[in-house]
């Protein structure tokens, strides 16, 4: 199956219009241009980005080109489902042919393994409802190995049918075994729920049924049937069905388009691997991610039983003003205004949501099925959308030693399209000043899983806390440093105990900040070793790329589905380093006082990027001149009292145990597809989580607030009172925040005296 991963990167800009002076690209045709003559552009045009302005560009080699085969004959195969050996051999041709396929303006090799991918999918299209058409049978000694890197491709097609038989009998397990499970918690609710027990035979030859009747809480006589082992097993194998047959589905709207995105990636990135290639729809909906903010009627829809259906309305939205759209109902016909509306029966979400989303005022008609049967046409005008849970969050803590502040911050975005956009620095700074009115002894700032954003904005927050002062160098690949320095405030806007919490998801931005403090001696960092992403990329629009002549023909050229655009790449340009000269590229932050982290079992390729081939190399340059502040006290002692709590805390002890187990399970993945022992192998690979889940209970939950000024604003609207007290539960006993309010107490109390001058570390 298709493994397309996309990673979290930092984005300072969004267009570098510059390079466009240095690149422009001839490509002259009398006529308009073919799907395959429009990628041939798409590959030059990414490839005089890469040689022009990447950090590092690679050699164009043999050494390139297996990178570029290996990585993307794994992103279409994964799991060793569709390709032969004999399709690995043909393919293998190619191996060491891509670099001069890419100077001779080819695509042969993609063309060959597209073709051979979608013969593949065709045969197994055909015979996956065969192999679910039988019972299977779970009490034999057969064993499934999950780890692709463990096995070889199939010898033939018969041993590639052998292995989906195998494949589709271990996900009919795991299904049989849930839906077992589940019947096994009713049959016990019904045996001591005062239900009659009666035995029936079942249908055909599934054997000996149990039916249940009786009276529930409202005297209304119900019954329940206890499916027999055979009718369980077959449907399992209906569930695994229908899940191929969307599958399927879904892969027959797969445009080519987007398989040749992946082929362009796998070149991307085996410069490095934030180096990106963007079609023109997903251009736009990473700037979707950046801002926070999209425009459209600010309802959540999700996928239910090839129906596209409404889960909820988000507060303040215009579909949430405008009040007849409700959760629940379905979405059968769209309409843009006056038009005649598109039946949807069939679309894919994302497709459905492009046609829902449009410009800002403009209106469109959702023609909707009611729970109840009825079908209304609903009229909503387009606005801007804010998504609440991007943005910056704050809390109160009540401690032994005084409220703590706790800030959230999910991610360093920026609004680039638009002047008045909200930032994450200005948003951080008011939620500092509504924790310091409300007396914070301390504050923690939250970076775990936050995979970066906007330089701009870690250069600002970094002001928040020390004021003026230069916060990260950054490097090209030929010119000096430039050192870029905190202005807004002469002096920082919070001087007092903080604690920032990272984990091996935080990248990018995050680990500036983080590393910034650090070196400042501002904060103590707490938790486990960042991702290690120490690049900078900005965005390269390809259209920017191209002759006049060439752009006008690709405005008149209606073949293809990406239209009149080409994309961008995001390319990687810049390195940035400490100011302590030390870059985080590859070994990340190393935290002053480290918790274990339920990730540690995890490998690092898939969590960080130490181990990724393609990565650029770590190295140092010369230190800023900067000076620390005495805000952190004896940084040791920190740890050694942290410590002492931790090793006597059973939670982070099974957090330990469990990273051990998940390790070892990874190195060597195989599953048993009998019955009782696979029941065996999960239970005792749920045991910890089970463990864990009591002990989490038994936690006492942490005394959380609201900061007094966000009190109004939240309860103005049930919604949101509700969505407030799901946020405060799920924090106040998580175990990480709850240690950190530990360290920040151990913090000295004073306020910081932030050094502003200019004198060498």
């Amino acid at each position: 199956m298709l493994k397309f991963m996309k990673n979290k990167i930092l984005i300072p800009l969004l267009v570098v219009g510059a390079l466009a002076a240095f690149f422009s690209f001839k490509y002259s045709r009398t006529t308009g241009q073919t799907s395959e003559e429009k990628r041939k552009l798409v590959v030059q045009m990414v490839m005089k980005v890469i040689n022009g302005g990447h950090y590092s560009p690679k050699e164009l080699d043999d050494t390139f080109s297996a990178r570029v085969f290996n990585k993307l004959v794994k992103e279409f195969d994964y799991d060793k489902l569709y390709f032969t050996q004999q399709d690995r051999a043909k393919m293998g041709a190619y191996e060491f042919k891509i670099d001069d396929e890419i100077k001779g303006n080819s695509i042969e090799f993609f063309d060959t393994l597209d073709a051979i991918y979608m013969r593949r999918s065709a045969g197994v299209e055909k015979y996956y409802p065969e192999i679910l058409s039988k019972p299977f049978s779970f009490d034999g000694h057969e064993v499934f190995q999950l780890n692709p890197d463990k096995k070889d491709y199939a010898a033939d097609e018969p041993q590639l049918k052998e292995r989906w038989a195998q494949y589709l009998k271990y996900r009919t397990l795991e299904k049989y075994v849930d839906l077992k499970t589940e019947q096994g918690k009713l049959k016990e609710k019904l045996d001591t729920g005062g239900y009659t027990k009666y035995t029936i035979k079942g249908k055909g030859d599934t054997g000996v049924q149990t039916v249940y009747v009786g009276r529930d809480k409202t005297d209304t006589i119900k019954g329940a049937t206890i499916k027999t082992d055979a009718e369980l097993e077959a449907d399992a194998r209906e569930s695994i069905k229908k899940s191929y047959d969307r599958y399927f589905a879904r892969m027959h709207k797969w445009k080519d388009d987007d398989r040749f995105t992946a082929y362009v990636d796998a070149i991307t990135e085996t410069e490095d691997p934030h180096t990106q290639y963007f079609p023109p729809d997903d251009k736009k909906d990473f700037d979707v991610s950046m801002s926070g903010s999209f425009v459209g009627i600010g309802a959540k829809l999700s996928p239910e039983n090839d129906k596209v259906t409404v889960s909820s309305i988000i507060v303040g939205s215009p579909a949430a003003h405008q009040g007849e759209l409700k959760a629940g109902d379905e979405i059968t016909k769209v309409g843009q205004g006056s038009e005649t509306p598109v039946d949807i029966q069939g679309y894919e979400l994302n497709d459905v949501i492009k046609l829902i989303r449009g410009p800002k005022g403009t209106e469109v008609r959702l023609t909707v099925k009611r729970v109840d049967g009825s079908t209304k046409v609903i009229p909503i005008k387009r606005g801007v959308i804010e998504i609440e849970e991007t943005f910056a969050k704050s809390a109160i803590i009540k401690s032994k030693d005084g409220p703590v502040g706790y800030i959230r911050l999910p991610e360093f975005y920026a609004d680039f399209n638009h002047t008045s956009g909200r930032t994450c620095s200005a948003d951080v700074a008011a939620e500092v000043k509504k924790l310091k009115e409300a007396g914070v002894t301390g504050i923690i700032l939250d970076l775990r899983n936050n995979g970066g954003g906007s330089l701009g904005d870690v250069v600002d927050m970094a002001g928040i806390f020390v004021g003026k002062g230069p916060v990260v160098q950054v490097k090209n690949n030929s010119a000096e440093a430039n050192k870029l320095s905190a202005q807004s405030n002469d002096s920082a806007l919070y001087t007092g105990p903080l604690a920032i919490m990272v984990n091996e998801n935080s990248a990018s931005a995050s680990e500036i900040l983080a590393a910034a403090m650090q070196d400042y001696k501002r904060a103590v960092i707490v938790g486990a070793t960042t991702y290690g992403k120490g690049t900078v990329q900005k965005m390269v629009e390809l259209d920017q790329m191209v002759d006049p002549m060439t752009r006008l023909q690709m405005l008149n050229d209606s073949t293809g589905a990406q239209g009149s655009s080409i994309g961008a790449v995001k390319l990687t340009m810049e390195k940035f380093y400490r100011i302590n000269g030390g870059s985080t590229q590859l070994k990340g932050v190393t935290p002053d006082v480290e918790i274990p982290d339920a990730y540690d079992g995890y490998d690092d390729e898939e969590l960080g990027e130490r181990h990724n081939r393609s990565a650029l190399p770590w190295d140092e340059i010369k230190a800023a001149n900067y000076k620390t502040t005495n805000s952190l006290g004896n940084l040791k002692q920190l740890a050694t009292l942290s410590e002492s709590r931790i090793v006597t805390n059973p939670t982070f002890k099974l957090i330990e145990e469990n990273a051990e187990i998940v390790k070892k399970k990874m190195d060597d993945n195989k599953v048993s597809l009998n019955e009782a022992e696979y029941k065996r192998e999960q239970e005792n690979l749920n045991a910890t989580s089970k463990k864990l889940e009591e002990l989490q209970k038994k936690t006492i939950a942490m005394d959380m607030t609201n900061p007094p000024a966000d009190l109004a604003k939240i309860n103005e609207d049930s919604t949101l009172i509700n969505k407030n007290k799901d946020w405060l539960k799920s924090l106040s006993k998580d175990i990480y925040i709850s240690e950190t309010v530990n360290i920040v107490n151990d913090l000295p109390k004073g306020t910081s005296k932030v050094n502003l001058g200019t004198g060498m570390k």
